[in-house]
């Protein structure tokens, strides 16, 4: 994880990092810091997405579990019901930013170098590519990995995780932060399963369950449409709640894991100085 790939510093962040290892402080009092300072600027992005009466939505997941196909599966029902806009975050290329614009709605993407997560540094920094005036629904598709992206508020609303099924069904257990960060699972690629003997949805909720998560599960297939419905009304419960909320003058929260954070914590020893 953060001792190998670097992950506490990003690009968002870098500069922040400089000037704080330049006073002389500690890898952990930056690494303080740096949490600190990403968690003031995430209020500051929630803060103008409720301004503008925006959900914005983390995704997240392993790579290759069908975040952007969903995304794209998503769109094509609800472009003429919503206005969507979509944050795309990957180490390198514009691969899915395209594939979302393909679709018609407005996409930037995030190159992220080494670093396996979006911060909200970089976020805020996208919202200078968009407009949220008009704007209904706004997904990040956050980098591929089931590990560090728990740990960092991007001032997103909700956060979605996905289990494809040919990961294993054992994958909650493997990586608690991830699945107890779920405001919702989706079981992805259910089209595979006469195939995939191995893999045992019951299995998969149970595991879910053990890790203490509440998260609904829906399974679906975005390439075969099948269990779009309890998706597609989720996500329209969602805005209606939102709204809600923006009238109230109510903001909510995703439910960051505190034992991420102290995990990048525990290795900041270690990667701070061989990554600024």
């Amino acid at each position: 994880m953060c001792d190998t790939c670097g992950c506490n510093i990003t690009p968002g962040n870098r500069d922040l990092a400089r000037k704080s290892d330049a006073t002389g402080a500690s890898a952990v009092s930056v690494l303080q810091g740096l949490l600190s300072a990403n968690n003031r600027e995430a209020a500051h992005n929630r803060a103008h997405f409720d301004q503008h009466g925006v959900l914005a939505i983390n995704l997240m997941s392993s790579p290759g579990s069908g975040k952007t196909a969903l995304l794209e599966a998503t769109i094509q029902v609800l472009k003429t019901e919503m206005q969507i806009a979509v944050i795309e975050g990957d180490l390198e290329t514009e691969n899915d930013a395209q594939r979302i614009r393909a679709q018609g709605v407005p996409a930037h993407q995030i190159t992220t170098g080494s670093a396996c997560h979006l911060d909200a540094h970089m976020v805020h920094d996208a919202l200078h590519h968009l407009t949220l005036d008009g704007l209904d629904l706004l997904f990040i598709e956050n980098v591929g990995n089931l590990v560090c992206p728990a740990s960092f508020d991007l001032g997103q609303h909700r956060n979605i995780t996905l289990l494809s099924v040919t990961e294993g069904d054992d994958k909650p257990a493997k990586y608690p932060v991830m699945f107890r960060a779920a405001d919702l699972v989706l079981l992805t690629k259910t089209d595979l399963l006469p195939v995939l003997d191995d893999f045992d949805p019951v299995r998969a909720e149970a595991s879910l369950r053990q890790v203490a998560s509440r998260a609904p599960l829906f399974a679906l297939s975005a390439r075969k449409r099948l269990g779009f419905d309890a998706w597609l009304d989720w996500l329209r419960a969602e805005r209606a709640a939102q709204r809600a909320r923006v009238a109230a003058r109510v903001t909510l929260r995703p439910a960051i894991q505190p034992d991420g954070a102290a995990l990048h914590r525990e290795f900041a020893n270690r990667t701070f100085h061989k990554t600024v």
